[in-house]
C-alpha cells in the first residue's frame, strides 16, 4: 500500500498571487484531490522585511476565489525558524553543509559576473569556493 499523496503550495507573501502561483496551486490541488490526498498551504514568510499581511490576505483570498481549499491549518514558515536552525546546525556539524563567508557586496559582484558571462545566477558552492574559508562567519539571526 502506498503512502497518501501530500502536496503543498508555498507562496511568498512579498507580493500578490500571480498567474504562475495560481497555476502551481491549481495543479497541486488537482493532483491531491484526484489522488485522495491532501494539499497544504505554507506561507513562506521568512523574508521578514518584505512579507506583508496584505499579501498574505490577498493570497488566501485568491485561493478562495479560485475555489481551492487546503487541508489543515495554514503553516507559516517563520514559525518553524528555530527547528530549521537546529537542522542547519546539525548539517554543519556533520560536514554536510558549510557556512558562506561572502559579504553582501561579494555576492552582488558574483551575480553581476555570472550575468555578464551568461551563466545562471547562483551563489552556491561553485561561487563561494574561491573565497577564503578562514573568515569568521557573521552572526546571523532569523528574526
Amino acid at each position: 500500500m502506498s503512502e497518501p499523496v501530500i502536496t503543498r503550495f508555498a507562496p511568498s507573501p512579498t507580493g500578490f498571487l500571480h498567474i504562475g502561483g495560481a497555476r502551481t496551486a491549481l495543479f497541486n490541488w488537482l493532483f491531491a484531490r484526484h489522488s485522495g490526498g491532501k494539499m497544504l498551504l505554507r506561507i513562506e514568510d521568512t523574508d521578514r522585511q518584505r512579507s506583508t499581511q496584505e499579501a498574505i490576505d490577498a493570497i488566501i483570498a485568491g485561493m478562495k476565489w479560485m475555489g481551492l481549499d487546503w487541508d489543515g491549518d495554514i503553516v507559516f514558515q517563520f514559525a518553524r525558524a528555530a527547528r530549521h536552525r537546529e537542522a542547519a546546525e546539525a548539517l554543519l556539524t556533520l560536514g554536510h553543509a558549510y557556512n558562506c563567508y561572502a559579504t553582501p557586496q561579494e555576492l552582488d559582484e558574483m551575480r553581476e559576473k555570472a550575468r555578464a558571462e551568461g551563466r545562471p545566477v547562483t551563489t552556491a558552492a561553485g561561487a563561494t569556493a574561491t573565497l577564503p574559508r578562514h573568515r569568521p562567519a557573521p552572526s546571523r539571526s532569523f528574526a
